[in-house]
C-alpha cells in the first residue's frame, strides 16, 4: 500500500538533492525551488551542518515543502535526521536496520539499490520506493529492464538525469527522479543567482508534469 508521502512525490515527479552548500545557500536555494515548483528537497548528510539545515528547512518550509535526509548511511544517521526534523530518509546504499528504524517512526525510507537482489530485498525490509543508482552509469535502458520483472516496485531514478531526458526517464517507468548538480547547479547558487535557479526549476516542474507536451 503506497504511503500519503510516495503519493505525493509520483505526482510531484522530483526530488532536489542539496550537497554541499551553506546553510544561508541552502535556504535562498530551498526558496527558488519552491517558488519554481518543486516540493521534494533532501539535505544529504554528508554536507557540513546538515543536521541545522534540516531543521531550519523545516522551520522555513514546513507548509510548502517536504524536507528529507539524504546520504543516511547507519542508524545513527538516521535517528539523528528524524530528531533534525527529516520527513523522509533517502540513502546510496541498502542497509536494512535504517529502513526498519524508519518504518518504524512512521517514516518513508528510500535506499539506494541497483542489483535485482538488492532492490528486492530493500522492498522486502520496508522501503517504500527504491532509489535506482547510479542512473548516470546503469542508464535508461537498465531502469527499463529491472521494471520488466520488479514493476511492483516504485523507482526513483537518481544520476544522470537533465532536461533533455527527463521525460524519457519518466517515460521508461521511473515514478520520480533525483537530481543534484543538474538541478541545483552550484554556479547559480553560490553566484546567488536564484532567480535562474528558480526558472530552471520550473522548467524540470513542467517537464516532469508533461506541461510541455500538453
Amino acid at each position: 500500500m503506497p504511503s500519503e508521502l510516495l503519493g505525493q512525490l509520483t505526482r510531484e515527479k522530483i526530488v532536489a538533492i542539496a550537497r554541499g552548500f551553506t546553510l544561508e545557500e541552502t535556504l535562498s536555494a530551498a526558496e527558488a525551488l519552491a517558488d519554481g515548483g518543486v516540493v521534494f528537497l533532501e539535505a544529504t548528510l554528508n554536507t557540513d551542518g546538515a543536521l541545522n539545515i534540516i531543521s531550519k528547512l523545516r522551520e522555513r518550509f514546513g507548509d510548502r515543502m517536504r524536507i528529507g535526509a539524504g546520504t543516511v548511511l547507519d542508524i545513527g544517521q538516521a535517528k539523528e535526521a528524524i530528531t533534525a526534523g527529516a520527513q523522509y530518509l533517502i540513502s546510496p546504499n541498502v542497509d536494512e536496520e535504517v529502513i526498519y528504524h524508519g518504518v518504524e517512526q512512521g517514516l518513508d525510507v528510500w535506499p539506494g539499490a541497483m542489483t535485482p537482489t538488492e532492490i528486492v530485498n530493500a522492498y522486502k525490509a520496508g522501503a517504500s520506493a527504491i532509489k535506482l543508482f547510479p542512473m548516470g552509469t546503469l542508464g535508461i535502458g537498465y531502469l527499463k529492464e529491472i521494471r520488466a520483472p520488479l514493476n511492483h516496485i516504485p523507482f526513483i531514478a537518481t544520476g544522470g538525469v537533465n532536461l533533455q531526458n527527463i521525460t524519457e526517464v519518466l517515460d521508461a517507468g521511473a515514478v520520480a527522479v533525483g537530481m543534484g548538480g543538474k538541478l541545483l547547479d552550484p554556479t547559480f547558487v553560490r553566484a546567488g543567482k536564484f532567480d535562474e535557479l528558480r526558472d530552471l526549476a520550473k522548467a524540470y516542474v513542467d517537464r516532469a508534469h508533461g506541461a510541455s507536451l500538453a
